[in-house]
C-alpha cells in the first residue's frame, strides 16, 4: 500500500481551501492530542501542504492567504522586525550625535584641557576653582549654542551635564579616596570631571 499524501493524512482534497485545511489540522490535533507521533505526522502533513501552496503561489498558480505562516517564514519575519527595530533605535540615537571636524575638536580639547590643568595646578588656591568652573559653564553654553543657535537648549544641556559631572566626580571620590582628602582636592577633582563631560557634550552632542 502506498503511503498517504499530506492531503489524505488531513482528510481533505487537493483543491480544498486553506480555511478547510487549517480546520482539519486543528480538529485532528485536538482529537489526537495525547499521541505525540500522530501529532507530529499531522504537523508534517500541514507544513508540506503549506510549502507546496507557497511554491504554487510563487509560480502564480494559486492564491495563499497572507495570514498563513510556518516556522521558517516566522523566523524571517522575526529577524526582519528585529533588524528594523534596531535600525530605528540607531537612527533615533544618531540624531543626537555630532561628528565634529578635527579643528573643532582640537579647539574644545585645548580649552577644557587648559581649564583642567589650571584647576589641578591651582589646587591650594581653592577660591579660584569656582571661577574656572563658571568659565567652563559659559564655554560649554557657547559651543552648544553655536551649533543650532538655541540658547535655552544650550543652557538646559549644560546644567544637566554640570549636575552629572558633579555627581560622578563626588561618587568617584567616595569610592576610591579616603576621608582624609582635602576640600581643595575634592573641588579640583570634581571640576576636572565636569570639564571632561563638558568636552564630551560640546564635541559630540548634536
Amino acid at each position: 500500500m502506498s503511503e498517504k499524501t499530506p492531503y489524505e493524512k488531513l482528510g481533505v482534497s487537493e483543491t480544498a481551501p486553506f480555511e478547510e485545511i487549517q480546520k482539519a489540522k486543528d480538529h485532528l490535533s485536538h482529537k489526537h492530542s495525547d499521541n505525540f507521533e500522530t501529532i507530529e505526522s499531522i504537523e508534517s502533513a500541514y507544513d508540506a501542504i503549506v510549502m507546496e501552496r507557497l511554491k504554487l503561489r510563487q509560480e502564480g498558480k494559486v492564491n495563499v492567504p497572507d495570514n498563513i505562516r510556518f516556522a521558517e517564514h516566522e523566523k524571517k519575519v522575526s529577524s526582519y522586525f528585529s533588524a528594523s527595530n534596531f535600525n530605528s533605535i540607531f537612527d533615533w540615537v544618531q540624531q543626537f550625535i555630532d561628528i565634529p571636524s578635527f579643528n573643532d575638536i582640537l579647539l574644545k580639547t585645548g580649552i577644557f584641557l587648559a581649564l583642567s590643568l589650571l584647576v589641578g595646578f591651582l589646587r591650594p588656591q581653592s577660591s579660584l576653582t569656582p571661577l574656572f568652573l563658571a568659565l567652563g559653564v559659559f564655554v560649554n553654553i557657547y559651543f552648544l549654542n553655536k551649533k543650532e543657535n538655541k540658547l535655552n537648549r544650550a543652557l538646559l544641556i549644560t546644567l544637566i551635564m554640570l549636575s552629572l559631572g558633579m555627581i560622578a566626580g563626588g561618587s568617584i571620590i567616595q569610592l576610591f579616596y579616603d576621608s582624609n582628602i582635602t576640600e581643595e582636592f575634592s573641588q579640583s577633582f570634581v571640576s576636572i570631571v565636569v570639564f571632561f563631560i563638558f568636552w564630551l557634550s560640546s564635541s559630540f552632542l548634536h
